[in-house]
């Protein structure tokens, strides 16, 4: 299965209001479409729980309809899908450290509707050849090491009693930072896939950003800088700062991609693992030909790796390509994804 050259489907049924007049109107086959002339190969569909799933367990059979409508339409035109559970019941990686928090590691109740709704998942799909699945967006916390190990094998073992072949992906914590695969037990089987997100430097990809905690909102910053402007101006992030305020060398900003790409590269290898990074990007708010820099960048170090990769995103989100902002750099963008 290809998974080189994707693009994220955000906002439709994730990160969203659920309601059925938004699922049919935020995305259409003219969109598929559209992405197929580019010659992507695949497209991440992040979809939450509430999509399929009630808070008490049972299914909601509209929503598994939808989505295998949309591996249908893939499919006629060419395209592999990643189904991306984005939030699952119990976990949604944004209330990572707040005082709403996570249960689902401390619930065996929800533990157990997690892996149901993946042996649901994979009753439905193993007959499909363009589908993988990815078990959770993004685990957050430093302190969820283990439980996540636990709940990937578990998980993994009743995916299997149903779809035997079907390639799994899932990441480490800290939001699927690269640093940490490092973390996760050697994979079970042959058809598993390791992801990681790609954001570095937060402090560009996500400026302004009225949602992450210690961001200013008004300054302006631009890639690459040198390591030491980036890791001062990271301090007040925190926790989301972290893998840039721990990088000590200096030079420019490209050294934190750079870095955290070959620790990924070198910790797989050692697993005999592949490697796939699942979201990448940079928010609507940054100068669009520092935005352009930075993905050729990337893109140079994805290719350098034989990394497969899917941008963030295509529509809406503050980071969607087909916006406005991004107008004059869009056709260089997926140039340097395609080409």
């Amino acid at each position: 299965m290809n998974l080189e050259k994707g693009i994220n489907f955000g906002g439709w049924f994730s990160q969203c209001v659920h309601t059925e007049e938004h699922y049919d109107s935020f995305i259409c086959e003219d969109d598929v479409k559209q992405v197929a002339s580019w010659k992507f190969d695949h497209i991440r569909l992040p979809f939450d729980y509430e999509l399929v799933q009630k808070e008490n367990g049972d299914f909601i059979e509209k929503g598994f309809s939808r989505l295998e409508d949309f591996v249908k339409l893939c499919e006629k035109y060419n395209l592999n899908v990643i189904l991306d559970l984005h939030k699952a019941f119990g976990y949604d990686f944004n209330d990572a450290g707040t005082t709403k928090g996570n249960s689902l590691f401390d619930s065996e109740i929800m533990q157990n509707q997690f892996i149901n709704l993946w042996k649901k998942l994979s009753e439905s799909f193993s007959s499909y050849k363009n589908v993988a699945f990815e078990l959770l967006n993004e685990v957050v916390e430093e302190n969820a090491v283990a439980p996540w190990n636990q709940l990937i094998k578990k998980t993994i073992q009743e995916i299997r009693k149903n779809a035997p072949k079907t390639p799994i992906i899932y990441g480490g914590i800290q939001w699927n930072s690269a640093n940490t695969l490092q973390f996760l037990e050697a994979p079970l089987d042959e058809n598993i896939i390791w992801t990681f997100h790609m954001y570095e430097p937060l402090i560009f990809t996500h400026q302004k950003a009225y949602w992450v905690s210690g961001m200013d909102k008004t300054k302006e910053i631009n890639f690459p800088e040198t390591m030491e402007y980036l890791r001062n101006e990271s301090i007040p992030l925190g926790y989301k700062g972290k893998d840039v305020t721990d990088t000590l060398e200096n030079g420019s900003g490209k050294i934190i991609i750079e870095k955290m790409l070959s620790k990924a590269i070198e910790v797989a290898s050692k697993q005999n693992v592949k490697l796939y990074c699942g979201e990448y990007g940079v928010i609507d708010q940054a100068p669009v030909e520092d935005t352009l820099s930075w993905f050729e960048t990337i893109q140079l170090e994805f290719k350098k790796y034989k990394i497969g990769n899917a941008v963030w995103t295509y529509k809406k989100m503050d980071f969607g390509i087909i916006e406005k902002h991004y107008e004059q750099i869009k056709d260089k963008i997926i140039k340097a994804i395609v080409e």
